[in-house]
């Protein structure tokens, strides 16, 4: 099997996490609609946004383990085609707390795609080319909100939300089983570690990159989750135009990540850009709370840049996390990477939308701020892993003969 081939592991890859990512980062667009539908307070808005990362917190390592044991290919399509299903069967809830649990479910069940996508490419790929590629692959994220953003308010609007969590459901059930038969092993899968150092649960620097990255979402969910309820309940934009400005939101977001994948490779480093990503991160959003009564003129820009500043990191943690590990540990690495991102994922949307009903929008999406300050702080104590890439000498390959 060519090298080529790499890049239809990466299509596949990037397709089958888009399809997952159009639920648990597109949901929000899906908003106005459900808190019509099911007559939800803004709190338990909150806790409907959050329910997909909820359910993807228990699972996420275990499915990460389970790629490094038997391979990626079983592990994306049992997980995608169950959550799925399950989201498929949530459209046809009546209730807040069963909406709430099975949105969970998809969450457990999808959180597959996460590691066993990302395991796949760093197979594929030389170091060298791996922060471009795992870039390509995270822009699957806002890819598939993009798609959620234009697509899900149309559908609710033909269909009620019913038809447009049963779309959700279907997307993730065809692409991972597109995947499925697309996914194949690299013709060379080097199983040594890229830096030195214990398991990645034993690794305290792994928990401080994780943990780190990790409280950038304060900034990137104040944005990303809440600007179609903040644009249409306080601003009086209507529910498309409001969605419109988070679909733009993530195509800008999907650019960003490649750029800072590529950028990373360039730099031969993934935690130095990541931590002036937090820094500007940081500044753009406190701008965003200084303009949220602005014209829309300068209100709507300032949403648009820190929504993709925030949307623009991910991939450089999933990178750093993944090389640290080394390959053999790969799934390991990135399912207690995105653990960490699900637990934060769980817990923001609701505490968010509780300070807004205690103060005010201006206050939360500052407050939003302080999240990624401090994760630059901890990521500051975490050096770059060493990697072949970064040590070897100039004219030398990174690829392996096998894989050339």
């Amino acid at each position: 099997m060519t090298r080529r081939y790499r890049w239809v592991i990466l299509a596949a890859g990037t397709a089958a996490q888009a399809s997952f990512a159009a639920a648990s980062v597109g949901l929000p667009a899906l908003a106005p609609a459900l808190r019509s539908e099911y007559a939800l307070t803004l709190g338990e808005t909150g806790v409907v946004l959050g329910a997909i990362a909820l359910g993807m917190i228990p699972t996420l390592f275990a499915w990460g383990v389970l790629a490094d044991r038997i391979g990626e290919r079983a592990v994306l399509a049992i997980g995608l085609v169950l959550g799925g299903a399950a989201l498929v069967v949530s459209g046809w809830t009546t209730g807040y707390w069963p909406l709430v649990a099975l949105l969970a479910l998809a969450g457990a069940f999808g959180a597959s795609v996460n590691a066993a996508s990302g395991r796949a490419v760093m197979g594929w790929f030389a170091e060298e080319e791996r922060g471009l590629a795992l870039g390509i692959r995270q822009a699957a994220i806002p890819i598939g909100g993009a798609a959620a953003a234009i697509a899900l308010p149309l559908l609710a609007s033909a269909g009620g939300t019913k038809l447009a969590l049963a779309a959700l459901g279907v997307g993730a059930i065809v692409f991972g089983a597109i995947a499925a038969v697309l996914m194949r092993d690299p013709p060379h899968r080097d199983t040594a570690s890229h830096a030195v150092g214990p398991a990645p649960l034993r690794d305290g620097l792994m928990w401080l990159l994780a943990g780190g990255s990790s409280l950038y979402l304060t900034a990137q969910i104040a944005i990303t989750g809440f600007v179609v309820l903040f644009l249409h309940g306080h601003r009086g934009l209507s529910t498309h135009a409001a969605a419109a400005v988070l679909a733009l939101v993530n195509v800008l977001g999907i650019g960003a990540r490649i750029a800072a994948g590529r950028w990373s490779d360039r730099v031969r480093a993934r935690l130095a850009p990541l931590r002036a990503v937090g820094l500007a991160l940081a500044v753009a959003t406190v701008v965003a709370a200084l303009v949220v009564d602005a014209p829309l003129a300068v209100l709507i820009p300032a949403l648009v840049v820190s929504g993709v500043l925030g949307l623009s990191w991910n991939g450089l943690s999933f990178t750093a996390s993944a090389e640290r590990a080394g390959a053999a540990r790969s799934g390991a690495a990135l399912g207690l990477q995105q653990t960490s991102l699900a637990v934060a994922g769980a817990l923001i949307p609701p505490a968010f939308a509780a300070v807004v009903s205690a103060s005010s929008w201006r206050v939360a999406i500052g407050a939003a701020a302080i999240g990624p300050l401090v994760g630059v702080a901890l990521l500051r104590r975490v050096p770059e892993a060493r990697t072949r890439a970064t040590a070897r000498t100039p004219g030398m390959s990174a690829i392996p003969p096998a894989a050339r």
